[in-house]
């Protein structure tokens, strides 16, 4: 039976969590499988409920769903405690989550040099949360990692503890100037974390491939993007994990011959929090536009995002990447009301013209886009549902899209509710 990773598509924000919510009910098991709390999934419910996740995988609003935190997903727990009582006091049930033993922890270290490192950096930062993310991997990579197990035997939390604050203490305070972390209180703190989290910790990978050998349906959901991918973003500016198709099984510890589908999902515009590479920024009234019309500002940060026309380019990247099976187009509706509508289909790079991303950080910093103008569209399409319904123009818009991207658009965003979505093709078979 499947196994099915959603990925993004674009630089984040793109609304997968919207997809993971309309699909909960269909699926056994919903696993979030990389990044920390530096993402956010906005989801907003057919009775106007709006809920801002940010650890708990989405389908944690699906009643039937068992939701997992996988082994790539860096947690700190004062903030997935937060969402669970928040949630819970909104009546939803969160004690039907399952966390790996194995994922890490962000500990008060990791938030303290996140956000010292990044004012350091001046304005060569990169743009991060400074919510401890990149630290926590970092110290992972190190083999200096302190992981959810640990939670549940005080002594090797108390051993763990000691020696890294010994090397994390000596930055703070003589290269930083920052104080120093007591290494009592922190243990202290993490000791009553252990107390509710503890009978959620378990080997996520077992469960997994039971329930696959069941037959259940397993829906992997990223956080980021694919041009945030450590590896396949756009370095530096990128996140500190593999959110593309690849990272689901690392994140996981399902292998790779059990995945069935790649869903991607795509804005019908194009936006980014932070520093780094834009060719289709837009810096005029029409980017600040797209911006209120569509919300654009961070579910985690609140921060603005950066908006500009939709990269046909990058989509096609993301497509042969991730070997993506189905496209999701989100917020089509914003487009509305334009003459006409951009779409970038390569990139001019020094009198040259290119159409696949470039191979340096240079030229893609260089990158001008090569624009096909579509006519635009009046219409209010938010009430429609069927893609007949669309205006011609809109349906041109898609249909050229597909084109370009090289895979099926399977379905269409036409607004923030859960319904106001037009399917063209299951995205489950």
């Amino acid at each position: 039976m499947p196994a099915i990773v959603l990925i993004g598509a674009q630089w984040g924000d793109e609304g997968k969590g919207k997809v993971t919510d309309l699909l909960g009910d269909r699926v056994q098991y919903v696993v979030r499988y990389s990044g920390g709390n530096n993402a956010g999934h906005t989801i907003v419910t057919p009775d106007g409920q709006k809920y801002a996740l940010h650890l708990m995988p989405s389908g944690v609003l699906s009643p039937t769903a068992q939701i997992v935190i996988g082994n790539g997903v860096v947690i700190d727990p004062k903030v997935l405690l937060a969402e669970v009582d928040g949630l819970t006091e909104r009546g939803i049930d969160c004690e039907r989550l399952l966390i790996s033993a194995d994922a890490h922890l962000i500990m008060p270290h990791h938030r303290a040099l996140d956000r010292v490192v990044e004012r350091y950096l001046g304005s060569g930062r990169i743009g991060t949360t400074g919510r401890g993310i990149g630290p926590a991997y970092g110290d992972k990579v190190s083999r200096m990692g302190i992981r959810a197990q640990d939670l549940l035997d005080p002594g090797i939390l108390r051993k763990k503890l000691e020696l890294v604050l010994r090397e994390k203490n000596q930055v703070l305070v003589k290269v930083y100037n920052r104080k120093a972390i007591d290494v009592e209180a922190v243990y202290q703190e993490y000791l009553g974390y252990a107390e509710r989290m503890g009978p959620w910790i378990t080997d996520t990978r077992s469960v997994l491939w039971e329930a696959l050998d069941r037959g259940d349906t397993v829906f992997m959901e990223g956080a980021q993007a694919t041009m945030l991918d450590l590896d396949h973003g756009t370095y530096p500016f990128v996140t500190s994990s593999n959110p593309i198709a690849a990272g689901a099984c690392v994140g996981t510890g399902i292998p790779p011959t059990r995945l069935n589908r790649v869903i991607a999902v795509a804005k019908a515009y194009l936006t980014r929090v932070g520093s780094g590479p834009f060719p289709t920024e837009l810096h005029d009234e029409v980017g600040e536009r797209i911006r209120k019309l569509g919300q654009e500002y961070g579910t985690t940060t609140g921060r603005p995002r950066r908006t500009g026309w939709f990269d046909a380019v990058l989509a096609r990247y993301a497509v042969r990447l991730n070997g993506v099976t189905d496209l999701v187009v989100t917020k089509l509706d914003i487009l509305s009301g334009l003459d006409q509508v951009p779409v970038c289909v390569g990139y001019e790079i020094d009198g040259k013209r290119v159409e696949d991303i470039p191979m340096t950080q240079t030229d893609f910093h260089h990158a001008t886009p090569v624009y096909e103008y579509l006519p635009g569209w009046w219409e209010d399409i938010s009430t429609m549902r069927s893609f007949d319904e669309l205006p011609a123009n809109a349906q041109s818009y898609i249909l050229r899209l597909e084109e370009l991207c090289g895979t099926r658009i399977s379905m269409i965003g036409v607004g923030p509710g859960r319904d106001a979505n037009i399917i063209r093709h299951d995205l489950l078979t």
